[in-house]
């Protein structure tokens, strides 16, 4: 159980999320403003903040802008109609750590919810310390701006296929099942049946080369470190 800091103005998203994440077994609050949701945040009170860019009094960008210069280290999720990619590039180098245009899906925001939440479970996914610039395998992936560079090449990923690269890369040289990659990239709104796994694998083994990930027969994948 986590407690989640909700900070959006539009009372029936702000509701739609704050009761969908009781239901998953967490502790929500809800601010409806910019510094409301800063003093919330700076607190200490809490493991994780969805965020709105588009606040009263002061906006997202300000609110993350203060948290970061302050220290926290948070886990903030930016949940925003504002979809362009120069607000995408200025909420992650600004220090978010998710960022979802609206409209969005449930079931994506609860994979990423997990997801974030997850560094310091042992023998689950996203063990590891949070970097923010990752290296493994020849490939480095910096979780800020979102950037990844195999050698000296920079190469372009998706959204999805940045996430994806994450899990493995904070896993190197650990088998993940595609259950675990489905749960935690994709949401379970997805048939665990679906190929999506191994079709984004292949994207991925073209980008970063064919031997960067690994097959294991019969359990899954691994990062090679």
């Amino acid at each position: 159980m986590a407690r989640i800091l909700i900070v959006e103005d539009e009372a029936r998203i702000a509701s739609f999320v704050a009761k969908g994440l009781r239901a998953e077994g967490h502790l929500t609050t809800v601010v409806g403003d910019g510094p409301g949701g800063l003093d919330h945040a700076l607190s200490g009170d809490f493991d994780l903040m969805v965020l709105d860019i588009g606040l009263p009094g002061l906006d997202g960008f300000a609110v993350l802008d203060q948290l970061r210069s302050q220290g926290s280290r948070m886990p903030v999720i930016v949940l925003t109609a504002r979809d362009s990619v120069t607000d995408t590039v200025s909420a992650l180098e600004g220090g978010a750590d998710d960022y979802m245009p609206k409209p969005f899906r449930f079931a994506e925001l609860v994979a990423r919810v997990r997801l974030r939440l997850r560094p310091g479970q042992p023998g689950e996914p996203g063990v590891a310390p949070r970097d923010d610039v990752l290296d493994a395998g020849g490939v480095r992936l910096d979780v800020r701006t979102r950037r990844a560079t195999v050698g000296e090449r920079q190469v372009d990923l998706s959204a999805r296929e940045f996430t994806l690269a994450e899990i493995f890369m904070r896993n190197a040289g650990q088998v993940l099942s595609r259950e675990q990659l489905l749960d935690h990239v994709w949401g379970f709104d997805f048939d665990p049946g679906s190929n999506v796994v191994d079709v984004y694998v292949g994207y991925l083994r073209r980008k970063f080369g064919a031997d960067a990930i690994e097959t294991v027969r019969g359990m899954g994948y691994r990062f090679r470190p």
